[in-house]
């Protein structure tokens, strides 16, 4: 990846939702968003409950599309894209971090740190190697073969981290990912988040309501009126 190249790059995106109360009023909550993140950076987004933070980490993830503007990952247009073309593109290079988590109750934790690879077409056995690989650099090996109701939440986030690993992505979207976590495992996700910046060169974009946590990124943003502001 050429280093002068955005990792990732977003112009004058906008986003509306119908209102809720049936008037046929549109709800905007993205108006005219720009952004572009450096190579193996970590930038944090602040911003009240309902502002669009999550929204906006959709758009640039490809799990949403804007009403207008365009997302690029490492200089790619992916917003016109088709939704399949999306769905490979992202798989290839971004990786994902929710609050909740959002493994598969029925797979085991090495199961579900493979499921990406496979999807993509890697063969088991190397899937395999792999996700033990990242399931022991995340310190829970021991617990490869549980399934996730059987691990804690800071067991489960790891699990997730690991599973975002697999496919080397450039990119990795976290959503609040200490949100559910006490101090002792919060410090823990966080220093393998500042790790995979520092040695894996990997970008990073943290949505998190902690501006303790958001002050420890190399630039933070708060999302007010539909906009980004860059928080001195």
């Amino acid at each position: 990846m050429n280093s002068t190249i955005p990792a990732l790059s977003a112009k004058e995106l906008h986003k509306s939702y119908p209102s809720k109360s049936g008037d046929g009023k549109l709800l905007r909550i993205l108006e005219g968003v720009d952004l572009s993140i450096a190579p193996a950076s970590i930038i944090a987004i602040v911003g009240s409950s309902g502002s669009g933070k999550s929204t906006l980490l959709h758009i640039l993830g490809g799990l949403d599309k804007p009403d207008k503007g365009d997302v690029f990952w490492n200089n790619q247009l992916i917003s016109s894209m088709p939704d399949e073309k999306i769905a490979d593109e992202r798989n290839k290079h971004v990786g994902f971090v929710f609050q909740f988590h959002h493994l598969l109750p029925e797979f085991s934790a090495v199961e579900n740190v493979m499921m990406p690879a496979l999807i993509g077409g890697q063969k088991h056995g190397e899937a395999t190697q792999r996700a033990m690989y990242l399931l022991d650099r995340f310190g829970i090996a021991d617990r490869a073969h549980h399934r996730p109701s059987q691990l804690s939440g800071g067991e489960q986030q790891r699990v997730s981290l690991a599973r975002a690993m697999m496919n080397k992505p450039s990119l990795i979207l976290a959503d609040e990912p200490t949100g559910n976590l006490d101090e002792t495992n919060t410090e823990s996700v966080l220093s393998e988040l500042f790790s995979l910046r520092d040695t894996d060169q990997i970008s990073i974009v943290l949505v998190t309501h902690e501006k303790e946590i958001a002050a420890r990124c190399d630039k933070v943003y708060e999302m007010r009126h539909g906009s980004l502001e860059v928080l001195e």
